[in-house]
């Protein structure tokens, strides 16, 4: 049977979530290039509610609306392929300036293994707002309490060790995969859990059912208030530090994996055609909601680190981080 090639499989998954975006009421945005941005903001969160990408929006639309920056915040949410289909909704939207997306690590994973024919470089940059770490997980009766523990498992029968995570391609799954590599593990070997957001995912960690993971992967705020609940059971954080609650908690280096190291940023773009003072404003919006109390507080308590960049450096972050982001997908077979 003729096998329909990813580029075009992405492209129709593009043209179906754009009729339901429309419906959803995106579309009203293109009525107005020239409407302001400070009256009406769109933010799309490439995702399903209860993830990462959601959480970055919803906290950006608390302090664009509290603090008076932004009069009408919308969040809408275009998951699937990785982020990939909430960028080719965006990339539509050629000179609308009043929409920006939630962007990061897993979109370019995306990007790289669907062979999306629309790239991050075709948007216009905005800015890059904060890194956001990775934790890996268990359930708190798994047998596993350190991750030498797991990886001993793991080594001896990767088939009945599944891993759950993100998209496939995207950090949680690049992760699971370097970790492998680094414990004598093919990656290819590795039996991972794609879920299109961080609910569906600690839904399937905590299940009985059989074939679920025990094993997950994703950012910290995913698996916050189950952690501090006792539910799940942190075993090491990617990060270059222990983090803030979770003192007792290992980095990769200290638990003998220096080499896993990629690190979920968090960003912003807009569509492409903006004018330079239309992305200006944006940037300018973007700037003055990082130095809010409310967006400081979002911050501090999600455990995020402010690695803010804006316009053309963030432009350039861009092309490289995706050439980075593309290699790793290559290298270790995700493609």
């Amino acid at each position: 049977m003729h096998r329909v090639p990813r580029s075009v499989r992405w492209i129709l998954g593009v043209l179906g979530v754009v009729v339901l975006v429309v419906a959803a009421g995106l579309d009203a945005n293109r009525s107005g290039h020239g409407a302001d941005a400070r009256a009406k903001l769109t933010v799309i969160a490439p995702a399903a509610a209860g993830g990462g990408w959601d959480l970055v929006a919803r906290e950006a639309q608390q302090a664009l609306r509290g603090d008076g920056i932004v009069n009408n915040v919308q969040v809408v949410n275009v998951p699937g392929a990785g982020g990939t289909i909430g960028l080719g909704q965006l990339s539509t939207q050629t000179g609308v300036a009043t929409t920006i997306m939630v962007t990061g690590t897993v979109m370019m994973g995306g990007i790289a293994r669907n062979g999306s024919p629309v790239e991050l470089a075709d948007m216009t940059p905005i800015a890059r707002l904060a890194e956001d770490f990775e934790v890996i997980v268990v359930p708190a009766d798994s047998p596993y309490r350190t991750l030498d523990d797991l990886i001993r498992d793991w080594r001896t029968n990767p088939a009945t060790t599944p891993v759950g995570g993100g998209s496939a391609g995207g950090i949680d799954h690049m992760l699971a995969a370097q970790l492998a590599e680094a414990a004598g593990i093919p990656a290819a070997q590795v039996r991972y859990a794609a879920y299109a957001g961080g609910g569906e995912l600690t839904i399937n960690l905590l299940s009985t059912a059989p074939g679920t993971p025990g094993i997950g992967i994703s950012g910290f705020n995913d698996f916050r208030d189950l952690i501090e609940d006792g539910r799940l059971r942190p075993l090491a954080v990617v990060a270059p530090g222990r983090l803030p609650g979770l003192e007792a908690t290992p980095t990769m280096a200290e638990a003998g994996y220096p080499q896993v190291d990629l690190v979920n940023w968090r960003g912003f773009v807009a569509p492409p055609g903006l004018s330079e003072q239309e992305q200006k404003e944006l940037i300018d919006i973007v700037t003055e909601m990082t130095r809010t109390e409310s967006w400081r507080d979002a911050v501090a308590r999600n455990r995020w680190q402010e690695t803010f960049l804006a316009g053309e450096a963030f432009r350039q972050f861009l092309a490289e981080e995706q050439t980075r982001i593309t290699e790793i997908v290559e290298d270790l077979g995700l493609s």
